[in-house]
């Protein structure tokens, strides 16, 4: 069963490096990085601008947590220092102890008084050996104290110097986060404007109307005068041969009379056989 399985894991392995190694592998991974590009590109901008506003939003919990362990820090700070100077007073008040004794037992005195007790030389060395010890001990857990404290000041500092850019960092992105939103603003504005053609199809629709009115006024006095002109009323008299005649000689005389180079006689005949 084991071997069914490493054999089919193998053999799946091998497909998808082949797949991937092969054209078709480079044609999946292009169609991936399309669609997840395509995708990216068509989100609103004004909905990529809510969801950075709530990604600042979001840095909230995570500055109150940070603003937490800072102040946890500064009390236990507050107590490493207490302990430290109740250490080095400690510290100095034996260190002015063992220089009393010292003092004391250089004089090699048989008994020494001290708050109204009489101890021997041999007490004094050994109450002043212990003393000595316990300075030595005192004076490196002092020191120890000093360097953690040292430690955790600067932990403190760098803790605070962080928290600091942190804030600064935040209300920067919430000011570049007004800037994109302006800028948005006046984009969209711009858009509108460039994007906004008033639908005039109505007014011209009544200007090609009234000018199609005009035109067909137009033609009807046009009509008009040609039926004037050409198809007058009805002449109910009969014309005569002999007004014809005097009109058409009175209209060639006028001719003649307007063109004096050009002589024009017309002898009219009864005779229809005749020619001009």
């Amino acid at each position: 069963m084991l071997r069914k399985l490493f054999m089919a894991g193998t053999t799946l392995a091998l497909l998808s490096g082949l797949t991937f190694a092969t054209p078709v592998g480079s044609y999946a991974r292009c169609a991936w990085n399309y669609v997840t590009d395509s995708a990216g590109d068509s989100v609103p901008l004004e909905w990529e601008l809510k969801r950075a506003r709530q990604m600042i939003a979001d840095l909230q919990p995570e500055i109150q947590n940070n603003a937490r362990r800072i102040a946890k820090e500064k009390i236990e700070v507050v107590k490493l220092e207490r302990q430290v100077v109740e250490t080095d007073a400690r510290l100095a008040k034996a260190q002015d102890e063992i220089e009393l004794l010292t003092d004391d037992l250089r004089e090699e005195n048989s008994a020494y008084t001290y708050g109204g007790k009489t101890y021997t030389s041999v007490q004094v060395k050994s109450d002043l050996s212990n003393r000595f010890k316990r300075f030595k001990t005192r004076q490196q857990t002092s020191e120890k104290l000093q360097k953690m404290l040292s430690a955790r000041q600067a932990t403190l500092r760098a803790a605070s110097e962080r928290m600091e850019a942190m804030l600064d960092a935040r209300r920067q992105l919430e000011v570049e986060v007004e800037n994109l939103q302006a800028r948005l603003g006046a984009l969209r504005v711009a858009q509108t404007s460039s994007q906004l053609n008033l639908d005039d199809s109505a007014l011209s629709r009544s200007r090609e109307l009234l000018d199609e009115i005009a035109t067909r006024i137009d033609v009807e006095e046009e009509t008009m005068n040609v039926d004037v002109e050409y198809f007058g009323e009805i002449d109910l008299d009969e014309p005569s041969d002999e007004n014809l005649l005097d009109d058409i000689s009175a209209y060639i005389d006028g001719l003649s009379g307007s063109n004096s180079n050009t002589m024009v006689s017309i002898d009219f005949n009864d005779n229809d056989d005749d020619t001009l």
